[in-house]
């Protein structure tokens, strides 16, 4: 089994990582950002992020294609358009980076930003995609916790 560090999480998610990325043996090259809260991400999607970053990619992220309808809402909540969804995709985690690329970027920027990803994008740096898993849901909410116990039970879609 490999050796586990526990580190003391920050205020905030970019606080939390890097005090991670601190802690990671000097030797590690490849970096995968996992979110506790997609406990149920299958290993060949861990795979599928670290390979495409063995491969030359400088930072991966898995994705789906987004299915919803989305709506752009003004301030006074009424609708001001629809978004085209064909090109837009729902991120998930782990997300995958060489080691100096992401240090780099957590040191350029103090802006809060929902991922990791968001931080490597705002240097320039191409962001690779792969498709995601289904079973990579974000649990964070009483029904999506449901839905993973019926994953967890067998009840696979």
């Amino acid at each position: 089994m490999a050796p586990v560090t526990v580190v003391p999480g920050g205020a905030d998610r970019q606080e939390s990582v890097a005090a991670a990325l601190a802690a990671v043996p000097a030797g590690a090259e490849i970096i995968l950002v996992h979110d506790a809260a997609r406990a149920l991400a299958p290993p060949e999607l861990v795979e599928s992020v670290a390979a495409a970053v063995r491969a030359g990619n400088d930072a991966v992220i898995p994705v789906l294609p987004v299915v919803d309808t989305v709506k752009e809402i003004g301030a006074d909540g009424v609708v001001l358009g629809t978004v085209d969804r064909s090109a837009l995709r729902a991120v998930q985690t782990p997300q995958g980076f060489r080691r100096a690329v992401l240090e780099a970027a957590h040191a350029a920027s103090s802006d809060a930003l929902t991922d990791d990803a968001g931080l490597v994008e705002k240097q320039g740096v191409p962001v690779a995609c792969v498709p995601g898993h289904t079973h990579a849901l974000k649990i964070t909410t009483p029904f999506d916790l449901v839905v993973a116990e019926a994953l967890l039970s067998g009840l696979s879609p």
